[in-house]
């Protein structure tokens, strides 16, 4: 399928073909009919792009401060090759847009295949042929509305939260301050509820845009503009100001005050600059409201990823309800926007409509509306790097999952390890499926895990998708005799254990699980030193995480069943079995559930009556080593630091242990695994899952 694309390290904006995206429970896909340019967000975003990284780090210095973290933290190389990676991803452009339901997750209610639906979504109502939409986002379009209409739902119901944050209705006198595409929608919105409306901008054309939806139009020409404004409010000023302007400059919100009456409200719609001068706010007591986006609901995992819906009871307009309000305005044509659209252009010939946006080429854009043909293709793999002869013998590799980790982990270890063949890489959006294929020499990019694992010339499978398809995906992939490879953890519940070691046990393949630490030089020196029994306390310095982080979501494990594994498995290497006891106790984190706490300490005994305490702590210091593991045991002593320094009997010995983790290690030995026929590592990641649940069983 067709997709438009912005590439993060800079370039024009491009038309790619890629895999079709596949869809989660709660997400819908949609073929697309029509999908609208927004020119003010996404000249934004590809100027972004476009700039110098001197220019990106300006803007974004939450970023970089993330980059100096991550340095201290995992060292620079690693944070260089995470930071080119970002870099070498496409940005996918668009986020309003119509289409017809193809596939309804089975969290989805309210929503047929056939259906056409309004989309919205940055990142997932892309301008592609094809759209994996959360379930939220997707509303059905009413009869007698077009495609081409229901496409403007997302954008207009950015203006109409900022015009529901006004607090304005019939006979409110409303100044929209920029005419933007998202101004004019919000001055019409207004229009509609009755409001009295002034538009403002500082060129012509989109006054006289507004004027001719009805609202009174104005040209910027300061004193006088204000004066007029005056007059038209019955000398009052505005009872709200919706600024929908975009620029870096502060002119336009010190233009405010003096447009407004008393206590009158301000919302912020657009990127504006916000230097202010306290005083006239504060003369006529302001209030100043910022916008977010489309409604309630937006940047919430639990709504847009979970599908867990707010009570209408209590937040009466979410973003989904927004997008419901919009196509019922449309639909009893209170509200019109069909001359909003200054061009209409085919989505191969988008990569043009940009490079026109961004330097200026043409007439003033307001909308673009891109079309799609309607005989999309329905999928097929995009062939990247065809090999007519494989070497003989070498298995071939398909990885499923093409996120952080993969590109700057996985991928470089299994070519590392020797693994020459790489047959097919799947992810979910299927445009990082296409960019992995290309960076790594994969033959092809394909859409869905059943494409790579029904390969026939895919031998071994690579699972680095979300924790909560592990299990699925390595027990579909062993049932159908490959070989596996899944990332930590294995499982996330008992059943799902259990049914990874049938199908282990069916299938004759080998499996491993990415418990890496126990492959690092450190520990194997370690173990090279240290008898039993033993007591090795680990401690872990997790760091926090932002609020919005996957970790926070249930359906994922929390850290205990998604990280703390690692460190369980680590302790079995070190003693040489497997615990035969574990008690767990966290300090509650306010999260609610037990498996979301984020402070734990695991205990584990053993067979021959070594013990282990790992403390996973979220709160610690930035500049606290993140992993410190103690041995003690038959006369030795022994220490590991974060896998870059060792100490055996008081004697650092780091400088003849080569460190790092025991990525490239371990894919080493899967690969000798897999040519010799060796299942024996499955016992291994079976056992440690099995601790790591059992851990979670006892939680208290």
């Amino acid at each position: 399928m067709k997709q438009v694309v912005q590439p993060a390290a800079g370039g024009p904006v491009r038309v790619v073909d890629v895999p079709r995206p596949t869809i989660r429970p709660t997400e819908v896909l949609v073929r697309t009919v029509a999908s609208v340019m927004s020119p003010g967000t996404e000249r934004a975003v590809a100027r972004l792009a476009q700039s110098s990284l001197a220019a990106k780090a300006r803007s974004r210095p939450d970023l970089v401060r993330e980059v100096v973290r991550k340095a201290r933290r995992d060292g620079v190389a690693a944070t260089a090759r995470a930071v080119r990676a970002r870099l070498d991803d496409d940005v996918p452009l668009g986020y309003s847009a119509a289409g017809v339901a193809v596939e309804v997750g089975e969290a989805v209610e309210g929503i047929a295949p056939g259906q056409l639906v309004a989309t919205g979504g940055a990142g997932k109502a892309n301008h592609a042929e094809y759209q994996a939409v959360p379930g939220l986002l997707c509303v059905p379009v009413p009869d007698g509305v077009s495609a081409e209409r229901a496409a403007f739902a997302t954008l207009a119901s950015i203006a109409l939260h900022g015009v529901r944050l006004a607090d304005v209705g019939a006979g409110d006198r409303v100044v929209v301050l920029g005419l933007g595409l998202v101004g004019q929608l919000a001055a019409r919105l207004a229009l509609a509820a009755g409001c009295e409306v002034a538009g403002i901008d500082v060129a012509d054309e989109p006054a006289q845009r507004a004027m001719a939806s009805g609202a009174f139009g104005l040209v910027d020409a300061g004193d006088e503009t204000t004066k007029a404004v005056l007059e038209w409010s019955r000398g009052r000023g505005a009872d709200a100001v919706v600024v929908a302007a975009a620029t870096p400059s502060s002119d336009a919100m010190r233009r405010v005050p003096e447009l407004c009456r008393d206590r009158a409200n301000v919302v912020v719609v657009g990127d504006v600059g916000l230097d202010l001068d306290r005083r006239p706010l504060y003369e006529r007591e302001l209030t100043l409201r910022f916008a977010r986006s489309y409604g309630p609901g937006r940047y919430e995992p639990s709504y847009e990823d979970w599908a867990v819906d707010l009570p209408p009871g209590l937040v009466r307009w979410t973003e989904g309800r927004n997008l419901e309000a919009v196509l019922d305005l449309l639909a009893s044509e209170r509200l019109t926007l069909e001359d909003l659209v200054t061009r209409r252009v085919p989505i191969a010939d988008a990569a043009d409509a940009y490079a026109r946006l961004l330097d200026h080429s043409g007439p003033p854009a307001m909308a673009v509306l891109f079309t799609y043909p309607g005989d999309a293709a329905v999928e097929g793999p995009i062939t990247v790097t065809p090999r007519p002869s494989p070497p003989a013998g070498e298995p071939g590799v398909g990885l499923i999952g093409a996120g952080a980790f993969a590109t700057t982990v996985l991928v470089p270890g299994l070519k590392a390890a020797a693994f020459s063949r790489l047959v097919a890489v799947a992810s979910a959006s299927g445009l990082t499926s296409l960019r992995m294929a290309e960076r790594a020499g994969f033959e092809r990019a394909v859409s869905g895990p059943d494409a790579v694992i029904d390969d026939p010339d895919i031998d071994v499978v690579v699972i680095a998708t979300p924790h909560d398809t592990h299990a699925a995906l390595a027990a579909k992939a062993l049932r159908a005799g490959k070989h596996v490879f899944c990332e930590k953890p294995l499982a996330l519940s008992e059943e799902e254990l259990a049914d990874v070691e049938a199908a282990w046990r069916e299938g004759g393949g080998v499996l491993f699980a990415g418990f890496n630490r126990r492959w690092s030089p450190a520990v194997a020196a370690v173990r090279e030193r240290v008898a039993g029994p033993l007591v090795i306390t680990y401690r872990v310095n997790a760091g926090q995480l932002p609020a919005r982080h996957w970790y926070h979501d249930r359906r994922q494990g929390g850290r205990l069943l998604g990280e703390v594994c690692h460190f369980v498995d680590t302790c079995a290497a070190i003693v040489g079995e497997t615990a035969v006891a574990t008690s767990v106790r966290a300090v509650a984190s306010g999260r609610g559930e037990r498996l979301l706490h984020e402070d734990v300490v695991v205990a584990l005994s053993y067979a021959d009556d070594s013990l282990a305490t790992i403390s996973y702590a979220s709160g610690g210091h930035a500049s606290t080593e993140k992993e410190r593991i103690e041995v003690l045991g038959g006369g030795h002593s022994a220490l590991i630091v974060d896998f870059r320094k060792v100490v055996l009997d008081g004697r650092d010995v780091s400088r003849t242990v080569r460190a790092g983790k025991g990525h490239p290690e371990e894919l080493k030995a899967f690969r000798r695994a897999v040519l010799m026929g060796d299942r024996s590592g499955a016992e291994v990641a079976l056992a440690s899952a099995r601790t790591t649940l059992q851990a979670a069983a006892n939680l208290c």
